[in-house]
């Protein structure tokens, strides 16, 4: 098995403001309604590039993408390029409770891979916990082209951590979690934040890999050769997130209240 390990400083998130904007996003499609296939926000503005495309809005089982129009208005296609059985890439509510839990699915078909990735979000208006799975195959294949993933980010328990004074050893459990399976291996990802004594966080990241059964043994000898390019890559990896975690915060609003409830309602609806 072979572990990697990397640490970044990154600007704290403030988590007040967070869980308003969640909020708010939550309860600005909880209120909206949907007319002719558009998704309307309570002030009858349309959420841009939201459809519902089949089922009822709001309701388990319903579907939501763009349409095939729009998509290759967006793609500088005229209607007359648009291939007649090419379908919108859409996504499938499987539940709607603000209050507890919200989860979507979407297949996605890309380069001949056929893909599923689910999102459950529990406690929504102040999230509690983000949970994602990917699988892949590619249809004309066989198992080598195959994989899956599984990943977890427990949000009062990252909250939890970045509470400890920054004297103190990081979390004993790491609240963001993930794995991913293929037949020749097996990787884990784990991510563990502290606060730092001027206010930024240091975030560390864990990775590890291994081979799957017999595989072990060829696994380890190409890791043996691979080990610094590999470790060098998940460096750059790791740099690379922070870096647009940093834009990111960079362009958030810092407003709060009715004044963030609007900007995040311009933002949905702006193209």
């Amino acid at each position: 098995m072979a572990r990697f390990e990397h640490t970044v400083t990154v600007a704290a998130l403030d988590r007040h403001w967070f869980e308003e904007a969640a909020g708010h996003a939550v309860d600005l499609f909880d209120a909206s309604r949907e007319q002719d296939g558009a998704i309307l926000l309570p002030d009858g503005r349309p959420i841009h590039g939201l459809r519902l495309l089949k089922g009822r809005h709001l309701q388990s089982g319903a579907w939501y993408g763009e349409s095939p129009e729009e998509k290759d208005r967006e793609d500088g296609k005229g209607a007359s390029e648009a291939a007649p059985e090419a379908a919108p890439e859409a996504a499938v509510l499987r539940e709607w409770r603000p209050s507890r839990t919200v989860e979507v699915e979407s297949r996605v078909a890309e380069e001949g891979m056929s893909l599923r990735v689910g999102v459950r979000l529990r406690e929504p208006r102040t999230p509690k916990a983000l949970e994602v799975s990917l699988d892949g195959h590619n249809p004309q294949g066989g198992s080598l082209y195959r994989f899956s993933g599984r990943a977890k980010a427990d949000l009062h328990a990252w909250w939890a951590a970045l509470e400890r004074p920054s004297s103190a050893p990081p979390a004993a459990r790491a609240p963001v979690v993930g794995t991913a399976k293929h037949r020749l291996g097996r990787a884990r990802l784990t991510v563990t934040p502290r606060p730092a004594e001027d206010g930024t966080w240091r975030v560390s990241v864990v990775l590890s890999v291994r081979g799957r059964w017999l595989l072990r043994p060829v696994a380890a000898v190409g890791l043996l050769f691979a080990r610094r390019p590999v470790e060098r890559g998940f460096r750059e990896g790791v740099d690379s997130a922070a870096e647009e975690w940093a834009e990111l915060l960079a362009e958030l609003p810092s407003l709060h209240g009715e004044a963030l409830r609007a900007e995040i309602a311009d933002a949905l609806t702006t193209p």
